[in-house]
């Protein structure tokens, strides 16, 4: 069975490998080439802490499960031009200020019931786990399950071992759909026709006007993030640590500016601080509001940052489902025709349990859980994008 997917960033990587390591030919097709857009301007999270309880915390339980599985295979065999994943299992901080802190231990109860670890660090603990935080914490909350990959490598890396295994990359944009009697056929590029059984849409942002070819609908929009990077220093913060203001920018429908406290180290020993999130359309005006307030709000966490030099900031746009569920699954439409997209700003951490899902409704192989739940025809996703 041949199968295109498009789209070369974590999930399109993640389909490519599930679908190749079960059997398929897989033709992968992007316009920039891999890991090109949101996939190299995000974090790497791979987070249980910032789930509610639902569909999409069990599926983070699972994916978090198969990123340890998937790294330690990923970096323990590298083919050649495969890099490492550098998967951490640094673990994760979720603190609150005073006046929220009673709202975190209550987060942190109903997420235990799903099984989520979540661990309340009184004051000893919690400054011998980041010495380096502000003095006026309230309470924090330790996440041993989160962890971080290098997204952009981790994506390379996935797509790597996809090529060695067979599967096929082309760069190069799709323009236009093979349609015939309702049922998928092809794509249509500039430089001629691809035909397949089937067409995997992992387009990201643009995964709507990707569908639209096909003369489907999916709601998916771009929903603005902006990262700030500093000048490499010794290892002063040891956790991905988060204001638990996050949680709420995470699962927000507003289109306006949030912003919220993220600061984590990398192995090259800068320091990454988010984050923010604004529904903007595709625009890069405007940028200078959300990096300042991000800068403020992670001074006040972390007080060392007010004297660090920052290196770069970066933007990118992450896909935003309405009801904050990705689609996976098989379109409502189009016979042939599937969609793994918007997962916003937790597609790396679900990018494997995603390939599983997929290759579960192309061919058939076991699921790892109840795919119901983030099928596309649900209702939510069959209205036209604003």
């Amino acid at each position: 069975m041949r199968i295109i997917v498009i789209g070369a960033g974590a999930v399109g990587a993640a389909c490519a490998l599930a679908l190749t390591e079960a059997g398929a030919d897989v033709v992968v097709v992007d316009r920039v080439g891999v890991a090109g857009e949101t996939s190299s301007r995000c974090e790497g999270n791979i987070l249980v802490s910032d789930k509610e309880p639902g569909a999409e915390a069990l599926m983070a339980i699972e994916a978090n499960r198969a990123w340890r599985e998937l790294a330690e295979r990923l970096d323990g065999d590298r083919v050649p031009g495969q890099p490492a994943t550098e998967f951490e299992a640094k673990g994760g901080i979720v603190v609150a200020f005073e006046g929220g802190a009673e709202a975190l231990q209550r987060f942190a109860d109903s997420q235990r019931g799903i099984g989520i670890r979540g661990d309340v660090l009184d004051e000893h603990a919690l400054r011998a786990a980041e010495p380096h935080l502000a003095s006026d914490i309230a309470l924090g909350v330790h996440y041993p399950d989160d962890a971080q990959v290098q997204p952009s490598l981790a994506t390379q890396a996935m797509l790597a071992r996809a090529r060695h295994l067979g599967a096929q990359l082309h760069i190069t944009e799709v323009t236009g759909a093979v349609v015939e009697a309702d049922r998928v056929r092809g794509v249509l590029t500039p430089t001629g026709r691809i035909d397949a059984d089937a067409v995997v849409n992992c387009a990201g942002p643009w995964a709507g006007d990707a569908a639209a070819l096909f003369g489907s609908t999916l709601d998916i929009r771009p929903r603005r993030g902006t990262i700030l990077v500093t000048a490499p220093m010794p290892q002063r913060v040891f956790h991905k640590v988060y204001d638990a203001d996050y949680v709420g920018a995470v699962g927000s429908g507003d289109a306006a500016l949030q912003t919220s406290t993220v600061v984590e180290s990398t192995p090259g020993g800068t320091v990454l601080i988010g984050s923010s999130r604004e529904r903007v359309g595709f625009s890069d005006e405007g940028l200078l509001e959300p990096l300042a307030e991000i800068a403020a709000k992670a001074t006040r966490l972390f007080p060392f940052l007010r004297d660090t030099m920052l290196l770069r900031t970066y933007y990118g746009f992450r896909p935003y489902a309405p009801d904050h569920l990705p689609a996976i699954g098989p379109d409502a439409r189009i016979a042939g025709l599937f969609h793994a997209a918007g997962h916003e700003g937790a597609g790396i951490g679900l990018a494997p349990t995603t390939g599983a899902l997929i290759a579960h409704a192309v061919l058939g192989t076991e699921a790892p859980l109840d795919p119901t739940p983030f099928l596309p025809a649900r209702a939510s996703l069959q209205g036209v994008a604003a």
